[in-house]
């Protein structure tokens, strides 16, 4: 992505639906890596759905913030910068990938008992993402333009 066109788009201009998509595929990364193994840990080891869904969350979260810090440290903000830029960044964003991604699990017949093994736990998950995907990309846009969300991580960016 072009930093110098993202950063002036994360100030009040208009903001490109392509902008927006790549804010929100790199915290779709995140999510999606904790989603995943928190599913697959929930399914291995026989938790129950709320347990599974509460992993899945909070690794969502770990990741999801985690991507966004690699960055920013990178840049030389401290760890604590770093992570207050990544709770700027990713909050609303993951927030509203991680209702609709573990939402769509639950509402998939059978999708949450499903075996490691079994297709109906990889296209649920995968469908999972893809919707969280395209909703959370309007979000993604509305808050770029408004200088919060992702636009906060632009300035960092070489």
């Amino acid at each position: 992505m072009d930093a110098g066109h993202a950063h002036h788009e994360g100030h009040g201009g208009p903001v490109s639906w392509g902008t927006a998509a790549r804010a929100t595929l790199h915290c779709l990364t995140g999510c999606a890596i904790g989603e995943v193994l928190g599913m697959v840990l929930g399914t291995a080891f026989g938790w129950s759905n709320a347990a599974t869904i509460v992993a899945a969350v909070i690794l969502a979260f770990v990741f999801g913030y985690a991507l966004t810090m690699r960055g920013v440290l990178k840049a030389g903000l401290s760890v604590r910068a770093a992570f207050g830029v990544a709770l700027a960044a990713d909050t609303v964003s993951i927030v509203v990938m991680e209702i609709l991604d573990n939402a769509t699990v639950v509402v998939i017949p059978g999708a949450m008992h499903a075996g490691l093994g079994d297709v109906l736990f990889w296209g649920a998950l995968a469908a999972a993402l893809v919707i969280a995907f395209v909703f959370t990309t309007p979000v993604n846009r509305w808050m770029i333009g408004r200088g919060r969300g992702h636009a906060v991580v632009h300035q960092y960016h070489h």
